[in-house]
């Protein structure tokens, strides 16, 4: 059928980064550009039509093909549309540095809405740009230190005393080991856990972890205080890329107890049972200590999780039994003496 018989095409167009839409009808892409054009008083020279929802650019060949009322967006020289994601990206740059006015504005749209959805979005949504993330002390952020004890002055120390703790508890679980082993070894894995309580105060049980402060290698956040979930035990990395920043705000920090140091070889199950009866068939063999401390109580076996990505199935994996003793030291050859001639 003649473009000229045909009944003309409904779009819905507007201009780059406007929210306001008009219709347009029009038998080709040119007459539907040259009316957007006189409409929003733009260049017809360089201009062009994309589809709003994925940047496809309406040329002759497609503009049939496009479905009725499909949204345009008029774009002149040096323009570009990615669809949607472009929307997003200029979202997300509006709210990165919010100002009053926005905020303001989330909070009475907040107070307005009735659907759940919605309101969640929007509570989301005001609880990330009423972050106080630069703020470190208990004077610049009062809200964030609610229900802590005084002692507490900043975050950083906070964030410290909240992994020494968990890495505490996992001393205690080792230590109550002791009860594996018969009586006649357990006086050598006490001495064993007393090396690595030795070892874990000189590293200040390895707080700094969650220490936003601390040099990179020795923290798992930014410098910011920005933490992502390392994923389960069994992947190489979290797919739903959950993060949190328990410097933000005080739900943050509540929430952010909730995230799992993950043993990948298992505390209990595994590694404390294979402490144990290491002391228990040494034989003479010296238990390689630091071997299972690295196991217990550092990154090489720990992962940061979001509780959705902290599976509690057993996690069928071993110690190395090449790693539960020390190597022996190979014996120095004697040298003989040389005859003199």
């Amino acid at each position: 059928m003649s473009a000229v018989l045909r009944k003309p095409k409904t779009f819905k167009l507007r201009s780059l980064h406007s929210e306001k839409k008009f219709g347009v009808a029009g038998r080709s892409c040119e007459e539907v550009l040259r009316k957007g054009c006189q409409r929003l008083q733009l260049p017809i020279p360089g201009s062009r039509l994309c589809l709003y929802e994925d940047g496809t650019e309406l040329t002759g060949d497609y503009f049939w093909s496009a479905p009725d009322n499909s949204e345009l967006v008029l774009l002149t020289a040096g323009q570009n549309w990615q669809g949607f994601v472009s929307d997003i990206s200029r979202f997300l740059s509006v709210f990165q540095e919010p100002h009053a006015g926005v905020i303001q504005a989330a909070r009475q749209l907040l107070w307005d809405e009735r659907a759940p959805l919605r309101q969640k979005l929007l509570a989301d949504l005001l609880g990330t740009v009423s972050e106080n993330i630069a703020a470190e002390t208990r004077a610049e952020d009062p809200p964030w230190f609610e229900g802590l004890e005084s002692r507490f002055r900043s975050k950083s120390g906070y964030l410290r005393y909240s992994c020494e703790s968990r890495i505490r508890s996992y001393l205690r679980e080792v230590t109550s080991g002791a009860s594996l082993v018969g009586a006649e070894a357990r006086e050598e894995y006490l001495r064993l856990v007393g090396s690595m309580q030795q070892k874990l105060q000189a590293a200040q049980y390895n707080s700094s972890y969650f220490d936003r402060g601390a040099k990179a290698g020795r923290r798992l956040c930014t410098p910011e205080g920005w933490f992502s979930c390392q994923g389960p035990f069994d992947v190489d990395d979290c797919t739903s890329r959950h993060s949190i920043n328990p410097y933000s705000n005080r739900e943050s920090r509540v929430l952010f107890s909730t995230w799992n140091l993950d043993h990948v070889i298992e505390k209990k199950r595994v590694v404390v049972p294979a402490l144990a009866a290491a002391v228990h068939d040494a034989e003479g063999r010296e238990v390689d200590w630091e071997y299972f401390y690295r196991l217990l109580f550092t990154l090489e076996n720990l992962k940061l999780v979001h509780i959705a990505c902290h599976k509690k199935t057993t996690h069928k994996l071993h110690c190395d039994p090449s790693r539960v003793y020390c190597t022996p030291a190979a014996p120095r050859r004697k040298r003989h003496a040389r005859q003199r001639l």
